[in-house]
């Protein structure tokens, strides 16, 4: 029993070092604020794809007074900036995957907080 006890440690001792080294691995390790991201709208989206884009997110997430006129991010007054807005909060509602960001393309993920002013990407 103590031999089969001794094995099983051995072979959790080897293995672990391969699940942290390999960044697939189930486990990861992360510190302070490297795994924060934002979804924002591609500089080169066209204005219908930015259209798109804000109503798909506002249908998803029932509230977009935060783009609407006296909201913390309706300036600047641009489709670009409206729809970056309500697409990192669709992004982060829906749980901040890969896939939650593509709009078709027209989307990108940053590692830079885009908030400004008094607007604040949460």
């Amino acid at each position: 029993m103590a031999q089969s006890s001794s094995a099983s440690s051995l072979s959790i001792l080897f293995l672990l070092p391969l699940f942290i080294h390999f960044p697939g691995g189930p486990i990861k390790l992360v510190s302070g604020d490297e795994n924060k991201t934002w979804c924002a709208a591609k500089p080169s989206a066209t204005d219908s794809e930015l259209s798109a884009n804000i109503q798909f997110a506002c249908n998803q997430l029932k509230d977009c007074k935060v783009i609407q006129g006296g909201g913390s991010c309706y300036n600047p007054n641009s489709l670009i900036n409206h729809a970056s807005v309500v697409m990192n909060l669709y992004y982060k509602a829906v749980g901040q995957n890969n896939w939650n960001c593509d709009f078709r393309g027209s989307a990108l993920i940053t590692q830079t907080d885009p908030s400004y002013g008094n607007c604040k990407y949460a």
